[in-house]
């Protein structure tokens, strides 16, 4: 068996763990390398406080359908600490309490055990702009973003482009309804006529006026893998002054290696990941978080699973 096995929603019948759990759910989960991430952080946080020794970090692959069912056997095996990853980040949202900065987003990723269920918390955004800032050296503040995806990770990025005061955000996805779901949230919802001007970018018919040197960013799951076709073709844009790519697993999705050969600065998911992780682990003990620790293991994860 691997170090972090892959459990699914019948382990949870003859589950028994006698420190605390936390885990991540997705579907798919294999690629997530969240578990050692945690683990690694955890380990470094019981050299200072021994009751982080008993913490342990799991990932479950559940099917969507199956979440609500999941969460209700999480909760009755006592996982204190819960991470949603695609495709759960929206699914959860009607079951469980919301965290009033994750109201706005419509998604979470983060979840806390109560007495009486989950308490749902977004800390993508904080995350993503993290990320953004160390590993393009840009700013969302003031700029310019064209918003590729209209899921749970999008809604975070939003919302985020939104309190970091972005001046415009343009949302592209394939399927017009959710762009659409996701423009009505934003434009009605998450900020009103206090945030960002919100447009629609149809790629099939380009505006004439499109954003200079915008932040292009990819909350999509297209580059997973790598015979995915391109989420947006950064050649009918004007040249973006930076790509950021969430999806972390491969290293090099067919967004970034274009974007690369265009000169153009670029960014995986991995800061993202790791300040995300660092800001939950922090609501779920209420500790200071070893980032250096996480972002090491990640790097490692990632060398042994090329």
């Amino acid at each position: 068996m691997s170090a972090d096995p892959i459990h699914t929603l019948a382990d949870l019948d003859t589950w028994s763990f006698p420190g605390t759990a936390l885990a991540v759910l997705g579907h798919p989960i294999k690629h997530s390398v969240s578990p050692p991430m945690h683990n690694a952080a955890l380990a470094e946080m019981a050299k200072r406080d021994a009751r982080f020794a008993t913490w342990k970090y799991f990932r479950f692959d559940i099917a969507p359908d199956d979440l609500p069912v999941a969460l209700g056997k999480l909760h009755a095996c006592n996982f204190y600490g819960i991470n949603l990853t695609v495709p759960h980040k929206i699914i959860a949202f009607e079951h469980v309490t919301i965290d009033a900065d994750a109201r706005p987003i419509g998604a979470v990723n983060t979840l806390r055990r109560t007495p009486t269920g989950w308490h749902g918390y977004n800390t993508d955004g904080y995350g993503l702009a993290t990320g953004i800032r160390e590993d393009l050296g840009m700013e969302l503040a003031g700029a310019e973003v064209i918003l590729i995806g209209a899921g749970g990770a999008a809604r975070g990025a939003a919302v985020e482009c939104g309190a970091q005061k972005c001046k415009m955000i343009w949302l592209v996805n394939r399927t017009a309804e959710t762009r659409d779901q996701l423009y009505r949230m934003l434009v009605e919802t998450a900020w009103a006529s206090n945030g960002p001007t919100v447009q629609i970018l149809d790629l099939k018919d380009l505006p004439k006026i499109l954003p200079k040197d915008p932040i292009v960013i990819n909350a999509t799951s297209a580059g997973l893998k790598l015979s995915d076709p391109l989420p947006i073709d950064l050649i009918a844009l004007p040249r973006p002054a930076g790509v950021y790519d969430m999806i972390y697993n491969p290293l090099e999705t067919p967004l970034l290696a274009q974007a690369r050969s265009l000169g153009i600065p670029t960014a995986n998911g991995l800061g993202m990941l790791v300040h995300q992780g660092a800001r939950a682990l922090q609501i779920w003990s209420g500790a200071a978080v070893p980032v250096d620790a996480m972002r090491a293991a990640v790097h490692s994860a990632m060398k042994a699973h090329a």
